[in-house]
């Protein structure tokens, strides 16, 4: 149930409804719009909001018809926007996430660090715990490749993204990530989302390999009931019967979702092509179905690179896609930072 408040409800009258519905038992949520707020009630039925309506301030008492409750537009209709060192994530401009999939040196991380902030990138991607199909392959760095991480940050100002793969790792991977990543394989660890949803930094939440619309919202709908309403979805590709790339890109996802909630959307065209040859195409089309961003991979010399090298852009592959996303971006209403450089 969401309760609706008049658009020139006063902080008194709101905070009326807090009180009243506090001593019912229950739990208000309230979100925060530009015209007025909505207050939800999750966990309440029409009995126990009886005469909520008529209280002061109070526009309406609704139900809610979508399972995904807070994530929805019913409960904010306005996109959420998440600051994230500057840039506006779900506002006006187009945000590029770029690096490598995994952290191998100090030297290889600072090189794509810079490459990215040269090319007007507002974020530095790179994993420093890697779930792996294989348990040979490389699992990543752990606390070192944060390390790594946080050094480059403070060299070039960008803020860093980096994954997540477990409830016991949340509290290493906050103190230094400033977006935490739960990646696809575990889009439904809800120890895993709860525990992320407790933190107050942003969250970039993975679509499944094999996962509905509707099953990734209500993984995201776990980390805005656990108190973290910055929020981003990702489109990364499905797993469907077609063998040409490593997954199909459905960005057909981008505007459903965007009908569906207030959250922002961000595409990885590198796991939704899983071909360095594709990636370009597939980073101006996100731009162009309306997504509030990219997360691409990018390494120093992608054939030498210890994971996923096959979809990875080498720099300057990495700068001719910024240069042909930019008009593509501009053009829908959504432009990206000035590049410093040309690389």
């Amino acid at each position: 149930m969401i309760i609706v408040m008049r658009e020139n409800a006063t902080l008194q009258e709101l905070s009326g409804v807090i009180r009243e519905l506090e001593a019912r038992g229950l739990r208000p949520r309230p979100s925060h719009g530009n015209s007025r707020t909505v207050v939800g009630v999750m966990e309440a039925g029409a009995a126990q909001l009886e005469g909520v309506a008529s209280l002061p301030g109070v526009e309406q008492v609704s139900t809610m018809s979508t399972s995904f409750k807070m994530v929805s537009r019913d409960f904010r209709a306005e996109p959420t926007v998440i600051n994230l060192g500057g840039a506006q994530v779900g506002g006006r401009n187009f945000v590029v996430m770029a690096g490598p999939c995994a952290v191998e040196s100090t030297g290889q991380l600072l090189a794509c660090a810079r490459q990215v902030k040269a090319c007007g990138g507002s974020a530095l991607r790179g994993g420093a715990y890697k779930p792996r199909t294989s348990p040979y392959s490389f699992q990543g760095l752990g606390e070192e490749g944060l390390k790594i991480l946080a050094a480059a940050r403070e060299e070039t100002g960008l803020p860093i993204v980096t994954e997540v793969v477990s409830p016991d790792a949340v509290p290493v991977v906050a103190r230094y990530a400033d977006v935490m990543q739960i990646g696809a394989r575990n889009m439904q660890n809800y120890a895993l989302l709860e525990a992320v949803g407790r933190e107050r930094k942003p969250v970039l939440l993975k679509r499944g390999l094999m996962s509905t619309i509707e099953e990734l919202l209500l993984a995201a709908e776990y980390l805005l009931s656990n108190g973290n309403h910055q929020v981003m979805l990702c489109e990364r590709g499905i797993r469907t019967f077609e063998r040409a790339t490593r997954n199909t890109l459905d960005l057909s996802a981008v505007p459903v979702i965007k009908q569906l909630s207030h959250l922002p959307v961000i595409v990885d065209p590198s796991h939704g092509v899983g071909h360095s040859a594709y990636v370009e195409s597939m980073c101006r089309a996100a731009a162009a179905a309306g997504a509030d961003g990219i997360i691409v991979e990018m390494h120093p010399e992608p054939a030498k690179a210890v994971s996923d090298g096959q979809q990875s852009l080498d720099f300057g592959a990495f700068a001719r896609m910024m240069d042909a996303v930019r008009p593509v971006a501009a053009a829908v209403g959504r432009p990206l930072p000035d590049a410093d450089r040309p690389a």
